[in-house]
Order: C-alpha cells, then structure tokens, then sequence
C-alpha cells in the first residue's frame, strides 16, 4: 500500500543566465529541505540566486495553496526540494565590431529553470523486528571488560 507523493513546482523560463552558471546554485540546494534551501539561495553570491530564491518561495506557496484546495494535509516542514534542472532555452545571436571592419558573432544563452518540492515520505509501514543480541557477543564484552579493569 504505497502512498503517492505529491510534487508542487516552480518554472522561471527565459533567464538572461546561462544554464551552466544556473546549475552550480541549483546544486547547492537540489535535496535540501525546503527552508535549508532558501537559505541557502538567500546568501549565495552568484546573480541567479535572488531568482532561484523567489522560484522556490513560489514553489512552496504552490504546494501551500494546492494542498488547501484539495484539502490535502500538507507539513510544510517536511518539504524538501525534489528536482532543480537548468534547461537551455534559445539563443539571441548577436554581433559585436571587430578590428577592420569585421564582426564577431556571439550568442547570449537563456535559461528555463524548473523547481518541485515534494514531502518527505516517512517509514510508517515498515515493522521492523528487534533480534535479541548473540550469546558468543556478550561473552566477548565481558571478557574485554574483566580485562580493562
């Protein structure tokens, strides 16, 4: 009888970052819990990270007002951040005076990010069965402990 975990996202589509510098800020929290996360977003000095911080409070106050529709009984404190992805999104080409005459061609990289927070699942079904300890292993401690003293 597994029980279905819900996952509330985010998405920030067409940042003027590229995926690459994205992804080094979304490793940091990608994990996390979710207040671990904002946090974390919260005092990263890379220039994504204050969009990466409204993403995840976005996030959050989707799982918040799901959960409140569908009358879902939702622990914000066991929330953590599920799946963080970069994509890429299309490039602006654009070019820039070169010495003689000439241009340089270079592209300006966007980004689609994307953000879900799932609850954490906790281990009530499993039983799990105490075994009573070795007789061969308590006979070793106490003869340690007759050594020790």
């Amino acid at each position: 009888m597994a029980v279905e975990t819900r996952e509330y996202r985010a998405e920030a589509r067409f940042q003027r970052v590229s995926p690459q510098k994205a992804r080094l800020v979304l490793e940091l929290i990608k994990g996390r819990g979710v207040q671990e996360a904002l946090e974390t977003a919260y005092f990263t000095k890379k220039r994504i990270a204050p969009v990466i911080h409204k993403l995840l409070t976005s996030a959050l106050d989707n799982a918040k007002y799901v959960a409140g529709e569908e009358g879902i009984d939702l622990d914000v404190d066991s929330l953590y951040v599920k799946q963080a992805l970069a994509n890429e999104g299309p490039r602006l080409k654009r070019i820039r005076p070169a010495p003689m005459g000439r241009a340089y061609r270079y592209q300006r990289r966007l980004t689609h990010i994307v953000l879900s927070v799932a609850e954490r699942q906790k281990d009530t079904d499993l039983v799990t069965k105490v075994e009573e300890p070795a007789p061969a292993r308590k006979a070793k401690k106490a003869t340690k402990k007759a050594g020790k003293a």
